[in-house]
């Protein structure tokens, strides 16, 4: 017999996530799916989250696939609206919609790259946050988890404009977290460690280059420096993100965790760039 508040479960829960089509975003709608709720996935890209979604319905769960620019607020109040009336609540928003930043120094950093990065990362988690929160405030219950980042605690050079979207969403998650208390609506962050998904190997690659290392030898490089000594795996990021989401975490608010096997940041100084 468990101690009440100790079940890990989501069963019955409705559930929004972000980002949904692949990566940390799929893997993480597919732990809750698996775990019980019934869970939209929200992307751009329709066709890969129409055929995750199916897929997940196909194992027996719960699953609904929606196509979402999380930079359009007016699209994101009508995802969450279309959500609450087709299951009557929302019980879980996780936002994992986001973008890395080409690799470049502050001094060459355009307007548009700096601000292509900012409308997804904050404002983007700004919007789905906002219209999440006024339908959990009207149950007075939810669960909002948000995915940061090592670089929003540790800035790395030449990525500056991801760092501050990253940074952020810490500010945001703290900050909604003191708002939503007295609803009994919960609010917290994941800070991802090295995964090895489509969004690092692009970053990756830029990486090698102003480093003038190999893939391999960046990966190894990355590897050593984790304490556990090993990569993440995106299902490490999606169980503890489905904790949060959980009734077993029914005390935990405000907080930003690390899930980075002990790394705590690399911040290394490039040397002068040729000119």
């Amino acid at each position: 017999m468990s101690l009440p508040g100790t079940e890990f479960s989501v069963d019955g829960m409705v559930a929004v996530v972000t980002g949904a089509a692949q990566g940390l975003g799929l893997a993480i709608a597919e732990q809750l799916a698996a775990a019980g709720a019934a869970v939209t996935l929200a992307d751009l890209q329709l066709e890969k989250t129409q055929a995750a979604a199916d897929t997940l319905c196909q194992a027996g769960s719960t699953a609904a696939a929606m196509r979402l620019d999380v930079t359009d607020s007016g699209q994101v109040d009508d995802v969450m609206a279309q959500v609450v009336a087709t299951h009557g609540r929302l019980d879980i928003l996780v936002n994992s919609a986001g973008l890395g930043q080409k690799v470049m120094p502050i001094v060459e950093l355009s307007d548009d790259e700096w601000q292509r990065v900012l409308d997804v990362n904050i404002t983007g988690t700004f919007n789905c946050c906002r219209a999440a929160a006024r339908q959990m405030e009207r149950q007075e219950s939810g669960a909002i988890v948000n995915l940061a980042s090592m670089n929003g605690h540790s800035p790395p050079a030449l990525v500056a404009s991801y760092n501050v979207s990253k940074a952020g969403v810490i500010s945001l998650t703290r900050t909604l977290a003191l708002e939503l208390a007295a609803y009994g609506v919960r609010v917290n962050a994941v800070s991802p460690g090295p995964v090895y998904t489509e969004f690092n190997k692009k970053v990756m690659a830029q990486r090698c280059q102003s480093l003038n290392l190999t893939e391999d030898e960046m990966i190894e490089r990355i590897r050593t420096a984790v304490p556990l000594g090993r990569w993440g795996e995106p299902t490490d990021i999606a169980s503890t993100v489905a904790f949060l989401c959980s009734d077993a975490a029914s005390w935990v608010t405000g907080e930003v965790w690390r899930v980075s096997g002990g790394l705590e940041g690399i911040s290394v100084a490039p040397p002068k760039r040729e000119e």
